[in-house]
């Protein structure tokens, strides 16, 4: 990826990024980027970029360097080498794997969403209420369950309207109904925020059905590319040999709308609606 319009700095440089060439539309992107901490390398050479209205998802092995490469392109991590480059003035929305707060501190689930900035009145329940958990807003916010809890991190991200929603296990503490329920969550959020999603999980089995595109990270970029193809690479299997890929988590979506490079949806003529498998 060529990069966008914002100054980064690389080994202390600062490089200029214009936009050109097929990731013009990107909202974030990395390009070669490597992180080591001590003597073992986190990542190596890595590309990713994030597009607004796609999904992508990293999935990988615990210790592959999955949250390490969220926090390179969120800017809380420096690289060793490579560049990172985001849209000037992109609003992101995070939703961190976990937030441990202290159970003698008195906080609701009410006053949390508050710590993020100032919102419309009522937008707070607004949100939990889209999202199914409306009657946590006043609860104590210690006493929320794990799927609960998952539900109220993502309503903290998508509080500022993100332009890019970036998700770090989003699903863990789900069981398999519940794991399914939020990805389907995830995939309407884009289409109604009209944002691009960076979802990082080492669950493989509902994950790579929920995503546009795929990256197997195993600190370096094992294989890439659609859901379907990533599952049948040689490095996948090899990496993960224990899956047999129809036990993958695989639904089919019926498409009557394909989305633009603007963040919309756009209605497909009635001879071109088709079911997908997204697995």
């Amino acid at each position: 990826m060529s990069g966008l319009p914002e100054r980064v700095r690389t080994r202390g440089r600062v490089a200029r990024m214009t936009v050109s060439g097929p990731g013009a539309d990107a909202l974030v992107g990395v390009n070669g980027v490597s992180v080591r901490f001590g003597d073992m390398p986190a990542l190596e050479r890595v590309d990713l970029s994030v597009s607004r209205g796609e999904i992508v998802t990293v999935i990988g092995p615990n210790g592959a360097g999955k949250s390490t490469l969220l926090r390179v392109a969120l800017g809380l991590q420096k690289p060793d080498s490579g560049t990172v480059a985001r849209q000037p003035r992109l609003r992101i929305g995070y939703m961190p794997q976990r937030i441990a707060v202290d159970d003698t501190l008195p906080l609701t689930v009410r006053r949390f969403l508050s710590l993020g900035g100032r919102v419309a009145k009522g937008r707070r329940r607004e949100v939990l209420d889209e999202l199914g958990v409306s009657y946590l807003l006043d609860q104590p916010f210690q006493r929320v369950s794990g799927g609960e809890m998952q539900r109220v991190l993502l309503a903290r991200a998508i509080l500022r309207a993100p332009d890019l929603l970036v998700l770090d296990e989003p699903a863990q503490n789900l069981d398999v109904g519940g794991q399914s329920a939020m990805y389907e969550l995830i995939g309407s959020l884009r289409d109604r925020l009209g944002c691009g999603v960076l979802m990082v999980s080492h669950d493989l089995h509902l994950v790579m059905a929920a995503a546009d595109c795929v990256v197997c990270l195993n600190h370096h970029v094992c294989c890439t590319g659609h859901p379907h193809d990533v599952r049948e690479h040689p490095e996948y299997l090899a990496l993960f040999p224990d899956e047999e890929p129809a036990a993958l988590g695989v639904y089919t979506h019926h498409h009557d709308h394909v989305h633009t490079t603007k963040g919309g949806v756009a209605p497909l003529p009635a001879d071109e609606n088709r079911t997908a498998d997204h697995g």
